[in-house]
């Protein structure tokens, strides 16, 4: 686990990136916990730089999801108003597949929907444009942290 602060949303953005060079190849999912307005989204942008996504990323909260396409196809999961009794395999099928990566809010709505391995990103509010962001890896070694 490793603590991070951002004083705005660039340095969110910025943030994201430097994860993403340093994430383990074969971790393709990432979930985001935090309140409404946290920077989830923001965070989210990051990961699409990273890949190369040119069309803005904004959340998804009333489609559940959205795809963008880019080095990686980016699946933005917001699963906030998904029951967990809701039918999910047409969304696993998205997260498991290992030639596209997931982000996903809200994620302990649907916990059947997680791989096994995962980031954990979570973002708390500090202030009105600082956040404090903690990362931890789920089910997988987490000394690449260190290099970030």
């Amino acid at each position: 686990m490793k603590e991070f602060v951002t004083n705005n949303q660039t340095e969110t953005i910025t943030l994201a990136n430097k994860i993403l060079e340093k994430l383990p190849s074969d971790i393709n999912t990432i979930i985001l916990i935090g309140d409404l307005s946290a920077g989830k989204t923001t965070f989210t942008k990051g990961v699409g730089d990273f890949f190369g996504v040119k069309k803005i990323i904004n959340s998804p909260t009333f489609t559940i999801l959205k795809t963008y396409e880019g080095t990686k196809n980016l699946h933005h999961f917001d699963l906030y108003r998904l029951d967990q009794d809701s039918e999910t395999l047409e969304y696993e099928e998205l997260i498991f597949d290992q030639d596209s990566f997931s982000v996903i809010e809200w994620p302990f709505n649907a916990p059947i929907m997680l791989p096994k391995k995962y980031l954990q990103v979570k973002l708390l509010i500090t202030d009105e444009n600082r956040r404090k962001i903690i990362v931890e890896a789920i089910n997988f070694a987490d000394d690449w942290l260190a290099l970030i």
